[in-house]
C-alpha cells in the first residue's frame, strides 16, 4: 500500500486567496508559501478564520488563489482530482450506501472491475480496522467509524497527498485519541503526504513532522516549527518535557494571534 515516498511533493508559492461579493472584499490568505516533501505530515494550526480551510481548498483544486499557484509533483493545481482526497470533519459518507459500498466508490466511477474494487475496499477497511462491518451503513456505525470509513474511502484512490479538515473535531476526548493514534498507524502503512487543518496544539504536535503556525487573517505563516518526537509515537508522548516545551512555544503564538483576530484583520 505504500507509495515509497515517491510522490506528495507539494509547493505552495507565494500563495494569495481573496474574496470578493457584492463589492466588498475578504482577503483570506496572504503570500503564504509552504514546500513539503513526499510523505511528510504537516499540520496548519491557527486561531478561527485565519484561513486554513481556504488553504486546504486551494489545495484540493476547490478554491482559485487570486495570486501565486499549488503545485503538486510538478503540476499546478487547476481543478480537484483524485490524486489530492479530501477528509471532512463532517463525513461525506452516502447514507443510502453500505461501508463497502461507500469506499468502492470511487474506483466504480472510474471503471475498476467489480471484484477488483471490491478486494481493495476491503483491503483499505481492514487497515482501519473495519474488517466486518462491510455491509453495515453509516446510521449505524459512531462517529468515529464514519470518519475511518470516510479515510478508506479517499485511501482507496491511493492519492498521491490527502487533505484532512478537522477530522476528528466532532469527537469526544477519548475517541479523539484513539483515532489520532489510529490516523498514525495507517499513515505509517501508505506514506502518503498528509496537510491536516487543526485549532487543537495537543492534536497537531502529536501528528506531525511540521506545524505551520498561521497568523489571523490574512493568514500567512508565523512560525515553521519542526517536529523532532520520536516515532512511532503513542499518547504517552504528550506528558513528555519535549512536547510540553513545544506546546508552550505554539501557545503563546496561538493566543497572540487569536487576540490579534478579535481586534481586527491586519492592514
Amino acid at each position: 500500500m505504500t507509495n515509497g515516498g515517491a510522490t506528495g511533493r507539494i509547493e505552495i508559492n507565494d500563495l494569495g486567496i481573496a474574496f470578493s461579493r457584492n463589492g466588498w472584499t475578504v482577503e483570506a490568505v496572504r503570500r503564504f508559501t509552504l514546500m513539503t516533501t513526499p510523505g511528510e505530515f504537516v499540520a496548519l494550526l491557527g486561531p478561527s478564520g485565519c484561513g486554513k480551510t481556504t488553504l486546504l481548498n486551494a489545495v484540493a483544486g476547490f478554491v482559485t488563489p487570486t495570486a501565486g499557484q499549488v503545485v503538486v509533483d510538478g503540476e499546478v493545481v487547476a481543478a480537484p482530482g483524485a490524486d489530492r482526497g479530501m477528509v471532512f470533519q463532517h463525513h461525506s459518507l452516502f447514507p443510502w450506501k453500505t461501508v463497502i459500498g461507500n469506499v468502492e466508490f470511487g474506483l466504480k466511477m472510474r471503471g475498476v472491475s467489480k471484484v477488483e474494487r471490491t478486494a481493495q475496499a476491503r483491503d483499505y477497511l481492514n487497515l482501519v480496522g473495519l474488517a466486518g462491518f462491510e455491509r453495515a451503513y453509516p446510521g449505524e456505525l459512531s462517529g468515529g467509524m464514519q470518519q475511518r470509513v470516510g479515510i478508506a474511502r479517499v485511501l482507496v484512490n491511493r492519492p498521491r497527498v490527502m487533505l484532512m479538515d478537522e477530522p476528528f473535531g466532532a469527537l469526544d476526548a477519548q475517541t479523539r485519541l484513539t483515532m489520532q493514534e489510529l490516523l498514525l498507524g495507517v499513515w505509517r502503512e501508505v506514506r502518503t503526504t498528509i496537510i491536516f487543518v487543526t485549532h487543537d496544539i495537543d492534536e497537531a504536535l502529536f501528528l506531525s513532522d511540521r506545524v505551520a503556525v498561521m497568523t489571523a487573517r490574512p493568514g500567512q505563516i508565523r512560525d515553521l516549527v519542526t517536529v523532532k518526537l520520536e516515532r512511532p509515537r503513542a499518547a504517552a508522548v504528550i506528558a513528555t518535557p519535549e512536547f510540553m516545551a513545544l506546546k508552550a512555544r505554539v501557545l503563546v503564538q496561538v493566543r497572540e494571534e487569536s487576540a490579534q483576530a478579535l481586534s481586527g484583520p491586519r492592514p
